[in-house]
């Protein structure tokens, strides 16, 4: 069965804390006109909570800006999502936890204005971000369309996150970003080599300057680049996954060769994983079905 997810990342400079949200909605309905096909719609890490040019990004500020899930801002963006019609990441949110927790959660929203799926950043950047760590990984089923796994930013760095996300049966990553500084390079490497070595696709959506370095970039399962924006000047990305490349990669092997899914052999023991306090079962080294 074909599978396409048609997609656009957006790269733009935040909006600022506290900017109507009618703001955004002009936004994300700009880039539907350009791209009338599209089914998912991402922004990068943080996009509601730009504080200033350069941004500060201040304890307190974002903090004070924060919600829980429950709140009238993801209302609000669920509604906007069910008005365009589209899956909607709008980034990362400011989220306050049941005991005050201050959490970078990013968000899905379906077409019929709910929220499908949350998660929050298991990997803050520290000792720069205030924010407490998420506990889980988390993916999303997008109505047939495909099956998301979401990822913010620094969790690129961490081979885990990406590896269990895929373990979890996700088609595509969502990363998204906000990096200001200069190790954007690294991280285009990183999306590759995360893409490569679990056979999936990685959308990487990084904010646009002044703010941020840009570069978006949206890569397949064979670590080739379908989309990468040059500079960190807004701009859009879009492109039509065909979710039936990772399972065409994961039979015939990366490059026609390398399948490393079908890695184990029936019967063999189990490899300790001493800095996990775990291990690798071949029993259950194959992902997860996908619908």
């Amino acid at each position: 069965m074909q599978r396409n997810l048609p997609v656009v990342a957006v790269q733009a400079p935040p909006q600022l804390i506290g900017a109507p949200l009618e703001a955004f909605a002009d936004e994300a309905a700009r880039a539907l006109e350009s791209h009338p096909g599209a089914k998912l719609l991402v922004f990068p890490e943080l996009h509601l909570f730009g504080d200033g040019s350069p941004d500060r990004h201040r304890t307190e500020a974002l903090r004070a800006a924060a919600e829980p899930l429950d709140g009238p801002r993801v209302e609000a963006l669920a509604d906007l999502a069910r008005s365009l019609g589209v899956w909607l990441v709008p980034g990362s949110l400011c989220e306050t936890g049941p005991r005050g927790e201050l959490f970078n959660t990013q968000v899905v929203l379906s077409p019929a204005g709910e929220l499908a799926g949350s998660y929050r950043k298991i990997f803050p950047w520290r000792p720069h971000e205030p924010y407490e760590p998420g506990d889980r990984f988390v993916v999303v089923d997008l109505g047939g369309a495909g099956r998301v796994g979401l990822n913010i930013c620094y969790d690129a760095w961490f081979p885990e996150a990406t590896r269990q996300l895929a373990w979890m049966g996700a088609d595509v990553i969502l990363n998204v970003v906000k990096t200001t500084t200069p190790d954007r390079p690294l991280e285009l490497v990183l999306a590759r080599a995360n893409a490569i070595v679990n056979q999936v696709f990685v959308v990487s959506v990084n904010c646009g300057g002044p703010t941020g370095e840009g570069r978006s970039i949206i890569v397949d399962p064979e670590g080739a680049v379908i989309a990468e924006a040059p500079d960190a000047s807004p701009t859009l990305l879009a492109a039509d996954l065909d979710l039936g490349a990772v399972d065409r990669v994961r039979a015939e092997g990366t490059a026609g060769v390398t399948r490393m899914w079908s890695q184990f052999q029936p019967g063999e023991p189990d490899i300790q994983l001493p800095v996990y306090g775990g291990r690798i079962s071949p029993a259950t080294w194959q992902p997860a079905p996908r619908p």
